[in-house]
């Protein structure tokens, strides 16, 4: 695979909102007070972020690796930082943070090396960028604060629970929607 420079990028490299991220968001509306400042990350074309601040008067800043994204994302009016997961954000900055990760096992056939193979796909066992969220998120989140995290059976909800307490975190699933082939759950973590 290329370096992430390196990575192709058109009008269709941005992860457009699917029946994931509906649930994502609609679980952070009810979950994410008024006045509290959120961080999206892996925001992709900003729906998520623009949904959750317009329905709950929350602040609501995005980051994603994928240039492409941050552009479609600020020109839906979505504040977005370029950055790896939560690293270019200081101690304690949020209330919320809330994450729908590339979770797709990896697919050698469906390689496409392109911003969309990083929005989609989770390395061989669907958790490669869940891991590291799960490490570092507490650093950025305030006291009291918050992680929903969407995790689908194709990850492994009981394993990413299990990697989520070896960080501190306690784990309750608050939304789940169930596909032909897959169920997503969205994940509170809470200290």
């Amino acid at each position: 695979m290329t370096d992430l420079a390196d990575r192709r990028g058109t009008e269709t490299s941005v992860y457009q909102p699917a029946e994931d991220s509906h649930l994502l968001a609609s679980a952070a509306v009810e979950e994410i007070a008024p006045r509290s400042r959120v961080l999206e990350v892996g925001t992709g074309s900003g729906w998520v972020a623009a949904t959750v601040a317009d329905e709950t008067g929350a602040t609501v800043v995005g980051s994603d690796l994928n240039p492409f994204a941050c552009a479609e994302a600020r020109d839906r009016g979505v504040p977005v930082v370029r950055t790896d997961l939560v690293s270019g954000f200081r101690d304690g900055a949020f209330d919320a943070v809330l994450f729908n990760p590339p979770y797709l096992p990896r697919d050698e056939d469906a390689d496409r090396d392109d911003w969309m193979e990083v929005a989609l796909s989770g390395g061989e066992t669907g958790r490669a960028v869940v891991e590291p969220f799960l490490e570092a998120v507490g650093r950025v989140l305030a006291p009291g604060g918050f992680a929903l995290v969407l995790v689908s059976t194709l990850t492994g909800v009981e394993e990413v629970v299990e990697y989520a307490d070896d960080y501190g975190f306690s784990a309750v699933a608050v939304r789940e929607e169930s596909f032909p082939f897959e169920t997503l759950t969205v994940l509170k973590l809470m200290r």
